[in-house]
């Protein structure tokens, strides 16, 4: 006796939410670094956050990297943080809070604002925190990496 077996259209719908989580799994394993463009890929696949939110430039000359930043307005330099995340990945974080209070005759007002962005930015060499400087001045935020071949990972402090 033979057995006909007829996969149904649930079988397949099972296969594809298997194969969903297994991606799902895989992204959550390794990072959003994983999804950086490769050396050589155009930066426009930078991830995350909005352009509008934080211009960058890269550029590059013998001995260094520079990454030049125009900040969020109303930030200073203790709001922003950097951290080298692979030897060709840096993340610029920066976070602005605020309270303002205000009490006149008949009325009371209380303001708070927040805001936060982070954005990882692909470098076109492989770089080392040793002998790397950042200046904050006039909203633009400029950091000076000095190339390396070793694999490095660790924070910038901001002048």
């Amino acid at each position: 006796m033979v057995r006909w077996y007829y996969r149904s259209l649930f079988d397949e719908l099972e296969d594809m939410r298997n194969y969903m989580e297994s991606l799902t799994r895989q992204m959550h394993d390794t990072g959003p670094l994983a999804l950086l463009p490769a050396n050589g890929d155009s930066s426009a696949k930078m991830l995350p956050g909005p352009r509008s939110s934080l211009h960058v430039d890269v550029t590059e000359n013998d001995t260094e990297v520079i990454v030049t930043a125009d900040m969020i307005p109303g930030i200073s330099k203790k709001d922003i943080t950097l951290e080298l995340t692979s030897p060709q990945a840096i993340r610029i974080t920066c976070e602005r809070k605020g309270e303002k209070k205000e009490e006149n005759e008949g009325y009371y007002m209380r303001e708070r604002t927040f805001g936060s962005m982070v954005r990882i930015v692909p470098l076109p060499r492989q770089v080392s925190e040793d002998g790397s400087r950042a200046t904050f001045r006039d909203g633009v935020l400029e950091v000076h990496l000095k190339k390396t071949g070793n694999e490095v990972k660790g924070k910038i402090p901001v002048e």
